[in-house]
């Protein structure tokens, strides 16, 4: 499986060798969005158009697209755990918020 990436969306992508093909799904959408492929180049520019289409058809209805990650997220941890970063964020004298979004932001990085 292969990521791809266009804008704020993220697809996965297979091969079907039998096929010859490449076939992809937007993924973290409430909404089905696929698209196809021969070869990468084809394949990139199919999801650059699935994606456009579905802007447009998004809009069509009078709806915005679903973008799929918001930038906000609920995590539940253990009180202690809860207790032991709040702990951490006032001793760096930041918010709780800020402290666990720089924590997350390194752990990717």
């Amino acid at each position: 499986m292969t990521i791809l990436h266009h804008g704020p969306y993220q697809a996965v992508v297979e091969s079907d060798d039998e096929a010859g093909l490449f076939h992809g799904e937007i993924v973290n959408l409430r909404d089905g969005v696929t698209f196809q492929g021969r070869s990468v180049d084809e394949l990139k520019q199919a999801l650059a158009e699935s994606i456009d289409d579905y802007v447009a058809f998004c809009r069509a209805r009078g709806e915005e697209p679903e973008e799929p990650f918001s930038g906000h997220l609920v995590v539940r941890v253990d009180p202690k755990t809860h207790k032991a970063a709040a702990s951490a964020a006032e001793q760096a004298g930041i918010t709780l918020e800020t402290w666990m979004a720089r924590m997350l932001d390194a752990a990717t990085a």
